[in-house]
């Protein structure tokens, strides 16, 4: 496949909906974006439509289940009835869509819509087609739309135990509009005369979680019009069809790898009842140098990366020869020992942990009669994998191999850059900026790579300010805040998963603590890096909405059960007493009465972080903060009253052998005086007790950096960024990963891997840490009092083991640079402040702060 798409997208204002802001993602395109108004009206001329023999998934969904097969066609041949000027091209789908114009692919993006509320918002893409369309009087086009079940009529949304797929068929809808030489206007919409659709095409399969079914023998749908019927009207999505405006899903071609070793292997050794053995290598390849595979041989290729990506091959091989494609995250190692959890022999490519390793995750390729090697990459799916086992059905001579990343994060949008002298650390910045740029992918993901692939909040939450540095993610959260708007129940609740997925977003789901809350922190921490009140106004309602819910029963765990149906995932993942995800939570009898205690204490802690945030955004709009600042303090009085004594200590008593609720208790300024150095002392002795390491979860975790720097303890933050033990950051860095892991132990040395059922070597939560090391270690931090860094907080926290710091950052207030350095025992700080913004700069192991104009300065002083 070629990367020069043709043709660039227009950006669509229909109505209010539009929201483009100054810095926006949008804006940051590497092909040129033209701005071109159009009403909602427009729609009006065109309709649903679907191929009448579209085949529809009627069995009762369970995980594994495929979504059907074939992809849509829809064809228009157009003729001109006089010379065209201008043709603008507005599309969306129900789906996975491509467009083509004479043959030729139109568009940069793929996975067109992107995901949202399948019953709600649907995006269109508009493109400016002028260029490649056939102009003069009498002359012919051929516009067509392929569309695959993705983000549709697929798994992804339908939960199990439903009839068949939430979306039945996939369905295109477009208006094409042509300005004629005489100034008139025609406006050509998808209908029952003018199209014609059908199943065709060499994509025979294709879904998100399925992965791609590829037959080079079919050709293309606009080729085989004439063959194709009617279309019908598709009533289904009675929604509204909205602009996209962020969130678009780009191949990384500026980020493609090539492998960086590969073997071949057929048969293994050492096997035995225990063990799945030891695979048997026949040879092995240099990087760049062409491999190929025989009959029953297996290909093994370590991409260096593990990342969202979709393979792109030039190769060769006879007719009918079937080549297969099957990533993963890692490898089998320990002679395939089976209590390890190996899925294979050591060296093979594992696979359980993706959950549906034998009916999806795969792709198939079917090559047709070529006197020449042929280039193909899959472009309704995508998949997450460092490594691939490639086997084919017949000799394959791959000729070149690379491995393309899928993101909605582009090149240009990347605006911040941060590196150390400390190899480790590196590594660790690495893998949370590859888990970003896997996981922003049309929604805040929280894995690329097994059957889930949703909008979790708490990860989104969690990881929005640590996000926000790394890129500029603003368009991006416009475009799902409106996914989470969409899927906010009545009452005020908002989800677990958004925007509504297979699980997550039921209605025991709208009250889950720290997921919930995600409504209100994202937009804080978007508008708080940005200074962009236009998302605030969007949300606005929305967000007064979710605090009546929450303050009507001071988010008390019991009292809402409506809306978490008896359940929190708390603090997950922990390693600490009342875990949810290790079933500390209950015992013989049910739920145990200190967990559900634990819940209250959380979710009153985020009531009170929500409240201030509320009061942050209210001033931001010129609204009265009354009614929040009397929130925020009915919210702590109710969190000192009920959970904590006047000593410092809680009242339940297992809280006090935690980290995370004195994390919490310290971040939200709960004590004060001797109970706050006694609280302090518990949780520094707490960590020195546990070896070193943290214990904390999600949750826990998301606040800890911050809160043992504001609480003078940033020693012990240091000491936590360089343990190597596990529970650490280090620890997975250690251990090779490319990526954050889901759990502090998704693989030990000792263990092996942890339980399949849900482990993912690519999750971006635990990355949040890289926050601290923008604001705390380099010191760059905005000011929720004027936002947008127009007033920059500078108060680095040097530590001689990181080696050296150096953060750039292209904030919305111009380049901020941060770099300091060590010349024996005296720290050697540069820093730069843009035009137009002032900076409060405090010194280590000082508390003034001063306050410096534009400029760069450098400041020597003995620490």
């Amino acid at each position: 496949m070629k990367h020069s798409f043709l043709l660039s997208v227009v950006v669509l204002f229909l109505g209010l909906a539009a929201c483009q802001s100054n810095g926006s993602a949008t804006a940051d395109r590497s092909e040129s974006t033209l701005s071109y108004a159009i009403t909602d009206s427009v729609w009006s001329y065109s309709e649903w439509i679907s191929a009448v023999d579209t085949p529809i998934v009627t069995d009762t969904v369970y995980d594994g289940t495929r979504a059907a097969d074939g992809a849509s066609w829809f064809v228009m041949q157009q003729t001109n009835p006089q010379e065209v000027v201008r043709a603008v091209w507005l599309t969306t789908g129900l789906g996975v869509y491509d467009l083509y114009l004479n043959g030729e692919r139109v568009g940069d993006e793929i996975l067109k819509p992107g995901f949202t509320h399948y019953q709600k918002t649907k995006r269109s893409f508009t493109y400016d087609i002028t260029a490649a369309f056939h102009r003069a009087a009498q002359a012919r086009n051929t516009l067509a739309a392929e569309v695959t079940p993705g983000w549709w009529a697929d798994k992804i949304i339908t939960p199990a135990e439903t009839k068949g797929m939430y979306g039945h068929k996939c369905a295109f809808r477009s208006v094409l509009k042509l300005t004629y030489t005489d100034s008139t206007v025609a406006y050509i919409g998808t209908d029952t005369i003018h199209w014609r659709a059908g199943i065709a095409g060499p994509i025979v399969h294709a879904a998100i979680y399925d992965g791609e079914e590829y037959d080079a023998r079919h050709p293309m749908g606009y080729e085989v019009a004439e063959s194709m019927s009617v279309p019908e009207v598709n009533h289904e999505f009675k929604g509204n069809i909205l602009p996209t405006n962020g969130a678009e899903v780009y191949l990384r071609y500026d980020l493609a790898m090539t492998p960086q070793c590969a073997y071949i292997y057929d048969g293994v050794t050492e096997a035995d009842s225990a063990h799945y053995g030891k695979v048997h290598i026949l040879r092995s390849y240099h990087p760049d140098q062409p491999m190929t595979i025989a009959k029953g041989e297996t290909l093994v290729v370590d991409f260096g990366q593990n990342c969202a990506a979709v393979p792109l091959f030039m190769f060769e091989a006879a007719e009918g020869t079937r080549l297969t494609f099957a990533g993963g995250e890692l490898l089998n190692d320990s002679l395939g020992a089976k209590q390890r959890g190996m899925d294979g022999p050591e060296g093979s490519v594992h696979r359980d942990n993706l959950r549906i390793s034998d009916s999806g995750v795969i792709l198939h390729y079917t090559f047709a009669a070529s006197d020449k090697p042929v280039t193909y990459h899959p472009t309704h799916t995508f998949f997450g994998y460092r490594y691939a086992a490639i086997t084919a059905t017949d000799k394959v001579i791959i000729h070149s191999l690379q491995s393309l990343p899928v993101s909605s994060l582009t090149k240009e949008s990347e605006i911040g850059t941060i590196r150390t002298g400390n190899n480790l650390i590196n590594r660790l910045i690495s893998n949370t900026l590859w888990g970003q740029r896997s996981n922003y992918l049309s929604v805040p993901t929280d894995c690329p790579q097994r059957n889930e692939r949703l909008g979790w909040t708490a990860d989104t939450q969690i990881y929005a300010l640590t996000g926000a540095f790394f890129a500029n993610t603003n368009a991006f959260f416009h475009k799902w805040l409106q996914d989470l708007r969409d899927t906010q129940k009545a009452n005020g609740g908002y989800p677990g998963v958004a925007p509504f997925g297979q699980y997550g977003a039921t209605d025991v789901d709208m009250a889950r603590v720290g997921w919930s809350d995600a409504g209100v922190i994202v937009p804080w921490s978007i508008w708080k890096q940005y200074g962009d009140t236009t998302i605030l106004s969007e949300h606005w309602s929305s967000m007064e909405r979710y605090m009546n819910h929450i303050a009507e029963y001071k988010y008390d765990h019991t009292a809402m059960f409506a809306d978490n149906g008896g359940y929190q995932w708390g603090d997950w993942l922990s390693y600490e007493a009342l875990e949810s995800f290790s079933g500390q939570a209950w015992d013989a009898n049910g739920l145990r009465p200190e967990a559900a205690e634990y819940w209250s204490y959380l979710g009153a802690s985020y009531w009170l972080i929500d409240s201030r945030m509320m009061i942050d955004m209210a001033r931001a709009l010129g609204k009265d903060t009354t009614r929040y600042s009397t929130m925020a303090a009915e919210a702590r009085a109710y969190l000192q009253e009920r959970f904590i004594r006047q000593d410092g200590t809680f009242v339940l008593e297992i809280l006090n052998a935690m980290q995370t609720p004195a994390v919490f208790a310290l971040y939200n300024h709960l004590v004060e005086g001797d109970a706050k150095q006694a609280m302090k002392d518990r949780l520094r002795e707490n960590i020195r007790a546990h070896g070193g390491c943290l214990q904390t979860g999600f949750l826990g975790t998301s606040i800890l950096m911050a809160t043992l720097t504001a609480n003078d303890m940033t020693d012990v933050a240091y000491d936590l960024l360089f343990q190597r033990k596990n529970p650490s950051w280090l620890y997975s860095v250690d251990n090779g990963a490319t990526t954050i892991w889901e759990r502090w132990n998704s693989y030990t040395i000792e263990y092996g891997m942890a339980s399949n059922g849900m482990n993912s070597f690519n999750h971006y939560a635990y990355g949040s840490v890289c926050q601290w090391l923008w604001e705390s270690a380099a010191g760059i931090a905005s000011d929720a009092n004027d936002p947008g860094f127009k007033h920059i907080i500078l108060s680095p926290q040097p530590d001689k083991r990181l080696g050296y710091m150096d953060a750039e950052y292209r904030s919305a207030a111009g380049t901020i640079r941060s770099a300091w350095h060590y010349k024996g025992d005296t720290w050697v700080w540069t820093f730069t402040i843009p035009q137009g913004a002032v900076a409060s700069v405090t010194l280590p192991t000082q508390t003034e702060r001063k306050d410096y104009q534009a400029g760069t300065y450098t400041i020597s002083m003995h620490l």
